[in-house]
């Protein structure tokens, strides 16, 4: 593994809280000293910049479409992912999810089973050949999401 490891947080907006889990795999991240690469959204995305910033942990790029990051509780450098002015809604949020995807070396997702952005952030990282460490919140269990045969079954099985 490098040392300059870079891993993409996400999940739903509609999560507020991190479970016990979830803050054991934040803690070594933090403790492996790899960078975190998470969006400007609320939900998972804030609750994990409210997270690091009380860990006083300095290595995190917050993504930004348009480079106008609408929660950046750090303070953090703020990645302006450009997106075309045709671009509206999801598609808009999407290109900073696609650049993360794009820049890490692997992810973790929290995934409630029907945010469709946390399914496309799978999808992107499943074309890119990226592993996917997935925190499931209907079983509270990880699964490891290699491929899209893997993110069918967890799909399709629940």
């Amino acid at each position: 593994r490098s040392l300059n490891m870079q891993v993409f947080i996400a999940g739903p907006r509609t999560i507020s809280r991190l479970e016990p889990e979830l803050l054991k795999h934040l803690d070594t991240l933090i403790d492996n000293g790899y960078t975190i690469l998470i969006g400007d959204s609320i939900g998972i995305d804030k609750v994990v910049q409210e997270y690091l910033a009380a860990r006083q942990y300095k290595k995190v790029k917050i993504y930004a479409s348009n480079g106008i990051a609408r929660v950046n509780i750090g303070g953090w450098d703020v990645m302006k992912i450009k997106v075309p002015a045709d671009k509206k809604g999801f598609a808009f949020y999407a290109a900073k999810d696609l650049a993360m995807a794009d820049e890490a070396d692997y992810g973790i997702m929290v995934w409630n089973g029907s945010s469709k952005g946390t399914l496309n952030n799978f999808l992107n990282m499943a074309r890119l050949g990226k592993k996917v460490l997935v925190y499931y919140t209907p079983d509270r269990k990880f699964h490891v999401m290699q491929s899209l045969e893997d993110i069918k079954k967890l799909y399709l099985n629940h």
